[in-house]
C-alpha cells in the first residue's frame, strides 16, 4: 500500500483543527456549554433514582470494561474462524500490531497534549457522584480525564477494522466504540470532549501514519517473520 500523503495531511489538519478549536478559546469556547449540557443531562436524578444510579454504576464497573475487550475479541474471532491457517496467523499478528499502535498513540497523546483536566464529576459543585449514592465499585471520576484513553483505544480498534477487514467490520467496531466509550461520559468520569475532541484528534493525527503508509504492513510482515510458528497435531500452522 503506497503512502497517501495528501490524505494523511488532511486528516492531521482536521485533527489539529479539532483540538485547537477546543484548546485555544477561553474556557474552551462553544465546547464548554455542550460539555456542561451533556454532563447535567445524564447527572440529573442520580441521587433520586436508584435504578438509574445502579445502571450507571454497572456500566462503569471494571467488569464492563472487560465486556468491551470481549466484544472486540468476538469481532476478530468472526474473521479468524473464517480464515485458513495462514490467515488466522495474520489476524493474530494484526491484533498484536494494533495493541502496539494503541500504546504508542496513547502515550504520545498523553505526553504531547498540554492539558490537565479533572472530570466533570469533580468540576461541578452540584455534581451527584455515584460513589456518594451507592457502595459499589465504579469509575465516576478522574483527576486527569483528557484525552479519553478508553475511547482512544476503541477508536484505534475501529480504524484497524476498517483498514484490514473492511467497512462492515468498521461499522460494527464503531457501534462497539459508542456502547463502551460513552458510559464514562454518562457517569461524569469523562467530559464529552475528552472523547469527541481528545480521543478523536489523537487518532486523526496519529493513526494515518500507521495505516495510510506501509508502516503497519511492514510491522505485520516483521512479526510474521520473527514470531514462532506453532503447529497442532495435524501440522497446521498458526
Amino acid at each position: 500500500m503506497n503512502t497517501r500523503l495528501p490524505q494523511i495531511l488532511l486528516l492531521n489538519i482536521l485533527g489539529l483543527a479539532l483540538f485547537f478549536s477546543w484548546y485555544l478559546p477561553a474556557n474552551h469556547g462553544l465546547w464548554f456549554p455542550l460539555d456542561s449540557a451533556v454532563f447535567h443531562f445524564f447527572n440529573q436524578g442520580v441521587a433520586e433514582n436508584r435504578a438509574y444510579a445502579w445502571f450507571l454504576a454497572i456500566i462503569n464497573n471494571r467488569a464492563f470494561d472487560g465486556c468491551s475487550l470481549l466484544a472486540m475479541g468476538c469481532l476478530m474471532l468472526y474473521f479468524w474462524l473464517k480464515a485458513e491457517s495462514q490467515g488466522r496467523r495474520r489476524i493474530i499478528i494484526i491484533g498484536l500490531v494494533m495493541l502496539l499502535c494503541a500504546v504508542v498513540v496513547n502515550q504520545l497523546a498523553q505526553h504531547l497534549m498540554p492539558v490537565k483536566r479533572t472530570s466533570a464529576s469533580l468540576f461541578f459543585p452540584d455534581a451527584q457522584r455515584i460513589s456518594d449514592v451507592l457502595a459499589f465499585p465504579t469509575k465516576d471520576a478522574s483527576k486527569d480525564s483528557f484525552p479519553g484513553d478508553h475511547g482512544m483505544m476503541l477508536l484505534i480498534f475501529t480504524t484497524f477494522m476498517w483498514r484490514y477487514f473492511g467497512q462492515k467490520a468498521a461499522a460494527v467496531a464503531l457501534i462497539i466504540f459508542v456502547v463502551f466509550a460513552f458510559p464514562r461520559v454518562m457517569i461524569g468520569a469523562h467530559w464529552f470532549t475528552d472523547i469527541a475532541v481528545g480521543s478523536l484528534s489523537a487518532v486523526l493525527i496519529g493513526m494515518p501514519w500507521f495505516l495510510l503508509t506501509p508502516l503497519s504492513d511492514k510491522i505485520i510482515a516483521l512479526f510474521d517473520r520473527y514470531l514462532p510458528t506453532f503447529r497442532n497435531k495435524n501440522q497446521t500452522n498458526f
